[in-house]
C-alpha cells in the first residue's frame, strides 16, 4: 500500500545541506500497524511525510497503492491526502473557533460534501472515539486526551485507507496516552487500512505489529511482522 523505493530527501538550510532521509526502501502492507522509532533529528517525521504525500523525494520513488506520488499534480496529491489518508499530529491541529463536530466535519466540507451529511458523519466519528457527548465543545473546553480523540475522529471521518500519526501521544500525560493508544490499536483493518505511527516512546511503540528503527536518515533495524499487540498489552501501556 505504502512504498518507498531508494528514497532520499535533501533540504538546503542556508549554506548547509541536510540529508534527512538516505536511500530508504520500505513497503507497508494493507492492515499493518507499523511504528517508526528514532531519536530527534533521525528523519522519522520526514519519512512519514514522504509516505503521506506531504513531501516528495529528492531521489527515488514514493508510491501510494501503486501510484507514483511525484507523477501526480499538486491538486491530485491534495485530493489523495484528503480522501485516502488520515493524519494525526502531536499538537492536535484543531481550529480553536470551531466545535468538535465542526473540526471533524471540516475535511468533508472542503471536499464538497453537504453540511448536513458532513456533520452527520462527523457525529458518527465522534461517537466511535467515545466523544459523542462533546460534539458542541470548543477545543479549549476539552482535555488533551479529548482533543487528540477529536483529531483521530477527523482523521477517520473520510474512511481513509491509511492513518499516519506523528508523535500522537507526545503532548499527553500517561493516562491520556494509554487511552489514545488503545484507540489507535483498533484502527488497522486486515487487508485494507494501514496505520503508521512515529514515536520516540518505546512503551507506545509496543502496540505496533512491526517496529522500524531509523538513525541518521537510514533504516537501522526492522523487526519484521509479528502478531498484533493484544488488548492486555495495550492496556498495560503507561
Amino acid at each position: 500500500m505504502l512504498e518507498l523505493e531508494a528514497v532520499s530527501k535533501v533540504y538546503a538550510q542556508g549554506r548547509r545541506v541536510v540529508h534527512a532521509v538516505r536511500d530508504v526502501s520500505l513497503r507497508i502492507s494493507a492492515g499493518e500497524f507499523v511504528v517508526i522509532m528514532g531519536p530527534s533529528g533521525s528523519g522519522k517525521s520526514t519519512l512519514l511525510h514522504l509516505l503521506g504525500a506531504l513531501d516528495t523525494p529528492t531521489t527515488g520513488r514514493a508510491l501510494f497503492q501503486g501510484r507514483d506520488l511525484q507523477e501526480m499534480s499538486d491538486r491530485e496529491r491534495s485530493v489523495l491526502r484528503r480522501t485516502k489518508i488520515g493524519f494525526v499530529f502531536q499538537f492536535f491541529n484543531l481550529l480553536p473557533t470551531l466545535t468538535a463536530v465542526e473540526n471533524v466535519a471540516l475535511p468533508l466540507l472542503l471536499g464538497g460534501v453537504g453540511r448536513r451529511q458532513a456533520e452527520a458523519r462527523a457525529e458518527a466519528a465522534l461517537e466511535a472515539v467515545g466523544l459523542g457527548g462533546r460534539r458542541s465543545h470548543l477545543p479549549d473546553e476539552l482535555s488533551g486526551g479529548e482533543m487528540q480523540r477529536v483529531a483521530i475522529a477527523r482523521a477517520l471521518v473520510g474512511d481513509p485507507d491509511a492513518v499516519l500519526c506523528d508523535e500522537p501521544t507526545g503532548n499527553l500525560d500517561s493516562a491520556h496516552s494509554a487511552e489514545v493508544l488503545r484507540l489507535l490499536r483498533r484502527l488497522p483493518e486486515p487487508g485494507r487500512r494501514a496505520v503508521v505511527m512515529v514515536t520516540h516512546d518505546a512503551a507506545a511503540a509496543a502496540i505496533g505489529d512491526r517496529i522500524i528503527h531509523i538513525r541518521d536518515g537510514r533504516i537501522d533495524a526492522d523487526s519484521g511482522l509479528r502478531e498484533p499487540a493484544s488488548a492486555t498489552a495495550v492496556s498495560a501501556v503507561p
